[in-house]
Parts: structure tokens; C-alpha cells; sequence
């Protein structure tokens, strides 16, 4: 967390000059918290949501094709094994 803080706070210093912080200098805690308060509520949170996935697209059924038609593997597979046995 300490991390995330430090990195902010470097990006912060670049991003805005420091004679802009200077008026929170003499802020007291409460002034400071509502001031944070009302940054934060100016904050548009729909920016940040994530978009919404588009609903899947349907895949067609393949073809059937005669000339080819589908063996399954197992079948496959039981043949290889059934052939050495017969030669």
C-alpha cells in the first residue's frame, strides 16, 4: 500500500506544480476531509466501469459431408488396435 501511495504521490508532483499544494498547507483535518469529500463525489464512477461483453454470437452447425464423413477417435483407435492382431 505504502507502494501505491509513493507512486501516486511522485505522479502527483509531476502532473501538478507544487505551488498549487501549497493551500492545503494550512488546511486543518476536518477542512481537509471535506474538501477530499467533495473531490471525490465530483468523481464520475460510470467512467470506470467496465463495458459490458456483447452476447455470444452463434456458431453454425458444420456441414455434413458425405465424401467425408466424421469417424470418431475411440472408433479409430479400437481399429489400430484390432489390425496388428489379425495380420
Amino acid at each position: 500500500m505504502v507502494d501505491e501511495i509513493q507512486g501516486t504521490y511522485r505522479g502527483m508532483m509531476i502532473a501538478i506544480a507544487p505551488k498549487y499544494w501549497s493551500v492545503f498547507t494550512d488546511f486543518s483535518l476536518e477542512q481537509l476531509a471535506d474538501t477530499l469529500q467533495y473531490l471525490a463525489a465530483q468523481v464520475r464512477l460510470s467512467s470506470f466501469l467496465k463495458l459490458p461483453r456483447a452476447p455470444k454470437k452463434k456458431k453454425n452447425p458444420p456441414q455434413y459431408d458425405p465424401r467425408h464423413p466424421h469417424v470418431s477417435t475411440a472408433k479409430l483407435l479400437t481399429q489400430t488396435k484390432k489390425s496388428p492382431s489379425q495380420g
